[in-house]
């Protein structure tokens, strides 16, 4: 694992790379945002948009959510993974809202932590983006990156993750550099292929380098 110094000089080359990273998802308000991130575990922020195109424009409160029976909202977010467990989860989440927080989203980690389908992830979404909370949500982008630039350990749990960058990324960076990874994870380094041959931490990346290495092994037939 890399030092803290050095890994605040890649994080400061992301900056560099996205400077303008920025939350993709759709939405107008803290709720759209929170439905908009629980429906995208497992599901890319391109195919969420489609969806809530149209699940905007009919569901703007709690209230419409619980207005209609769950095998219609599971209609309208069919194209999504795990549509039936998401959509029971949305209207969970929308009658605890009623009930409890009349009909806001809550501030509070706490708060957002005890809505059905809203885990440490989504709850710091939503206090970064739509209440401007300083907070670094871990997704498979960040944790990917994250664990491949030697930042953390690949053993490294989402939490373990988590505390490590917090404690390496000044906090007023917290939600900026949240972006960036994810831009750097989805446009650059790659799950599958990322552009080592021309990324700007290959240098001190040791997984990069072990990847060229292998390439060019692989080219010149294993010799």
């Amino acid at each position: 694992m890399i030092s803290k110094k050095k890994a605040l000089e890649m994080i400061d080359k992301i900056d560099a790379m996205f400077p303008n990273a920025q939350c993709e998802l759709n939405h107008e308000n803290p709720f759209d945002l929170t439905i908009a991130v629980l429906l995208s575990a497992q599901c890319t922020d391109n195919t969420v948009n489609k969806v809530t195109e149209n699940l905007f424009q009919k569901y703007r409160t709690p209230e419409d959510y619980l207005s209609v029976p769950l095998s219609e909202l599971e209609n309208d977010i069919r194209s999504i993974g795990l549509y039936r467990n998401k959509a029971k989860n949305i209207q969970k989440l929308s009658q605890s809202l009623i009930s409890k927080y009349d009909g806001e989203v809550p501030h509070t980690r706490e708060g957002l932590e005890s809505l059905a389908g809203v885990g440490r992830k989504t709850a710091n979404v939503v206090m970064s983006v739509a209440f401007d909370e300083p907070a670094l949500a871990v997704d498979t982008h960040v944790e990917r990156v994250s664990k491949r630039l030697g930042i953390c350990r690949w053993k490294d749990s989402v939490a373990e993750v988590e505390r490590r960058l917090t404690s390496i990324i000044p906090k007023s960076r917290w939600t900026k550099s949240h972006h960036q990874l994810i831009f750097f994870g989805r446009y650059h380094c790659l799950a599958r292929k990322p552009k080592c041959e021309v990324c700007p931490l290959f240098d001190d990346c040791r997984e990069g380098q072990k990847r060229y290495r292998a390439s060019l092994r692989a080219t010149s037939g294993g010799k």
